[in-house]
């Protein structure tokens, strides 16, 4: 089984990269590939100039990895923690005592440098797992679904320690997300599905090509209404998840039309601008929480 396919990507020094798609498109495949756990079986990847199948160890000190499931030793305190991390990367000493209070000092753990990480909420941990991961001073970060398992107001800290991280150190970032917002935080992104890479660029621009609103409408008979609607208007409407969905200019105006042509078959409507989340339907012909759900069964 090929995990992914023709995938040819360059992403730039300095810039936030984001791999948005379900699980099952290949971000896991990627992410294994790109932090040296696997070698690609065919054609190659490189980190700063390292060819991960012939110069995985040099790429590796490059780069500091946060993955999906926590990788912190419940057992130990926050700086346990970040000695032992800082020990597999040879620091020792003063040197290592020092980087380990920049980076508690930099997310605001060095009040709880002695706390045991169980005692930790979700986004604390997450801040520690960032701070082990940059200990090492890594001109890249990879990070593998970053917010799993917090909640809203904790991924929105998560992301602003990350555009600041970037902002204020020049810090290369790649990440794997199924969440389109945070797909939007992200300079680059690239949207992917069965291990294809099926769209590619700034969220902006992904977005644009979309051109003008989002309809939806929710009625009795969406196909049948879908076809009313095409041949009345000569638009092109299209069934999603059982409701009607139109892109179209100026949806405001057109809304009351399809109201007044087809007196009590619209039981609600909304409207709104393109999302990464319209990019992915529009390529793959299903809706990005659609495909994260079936992933998930």
């Amino acid at each position: 089984m090929v995990a992914l396919k023709g995938i040819n990507l360059i992403a730039l020094q300095g810039e936030t990269f984001g791999f948005l798609g379900p699980n099952g498109s290949g971000k896991t495949t990627l992410f294994k590939i790109l932090s040296t756990l696997v070698a690609p079986h065919y054609g190659s990847a490189e980190i700063f100039g390292n060819d991960l199948r012939t110069r995985a160890d040099e790429a590796r000190k490059l780069i500091g990895v946060v993955f999906q499931h926590p990788s912190l030793d419940k057992k130990l305190t926050v700086e346990e923690n970040m000695t032992h991390h800082g020990h597999l990367y040879g620091l020792r000493g003063n040197d290592l005592k020092q980087k380990i209070g920049e980076q508690l000092e930099r997310f605001g753990l060095t009040a709880r440098k002695e706390d045991y990480v169980e005692t930790l909420s979700g986004g604390m941990r997450r801040r520690v797992e960032l701070a082990k991961a940059l200990l090492p001073s890594p001109k890249l970060l990879i990070l593998d679904e970053p917010s799993t398992g917090l909640d809203p107001a904790a991924r929105r800290d998560l992301w602003d320690t990350i555009t600041s991280l970037k902002k204020n150190t020049g810090l290369s970032v790649l990440v794997t997300t199924h969440l389109g917002d945070e797909g939007d935080r992200c300079d680059t992104v690239a949207i992917m599905n069965e291990g294809l890479v099926v769209a590619a660029g700034s969220p902006t621009k992904l977005k644009s090509e979309i051109g003008g609103d989002v309809i939806t409408i929710q009625t009795g008979s969406p196909e049948e209404f879908a076809t009313k609607i095409r041949e009345k208007f000569r638009v092109n409407p299209v069934v999603v998840d059982g409701m009607v969905r139109i892109e179209l200019a100026e949806g405001h105006e057109f809304i009351p039309k399809v109201v007044e042509a087809f007196p009590g078959r619209v039981r609600s409507v909304t409207l709104g601008k393109p999302a990464l989340e319209d990019v992915f339907l529009r390529h793959t012909g299903k809706t990005l929480e659609t495909a994260v759900n079936a992933s998930a069964n």
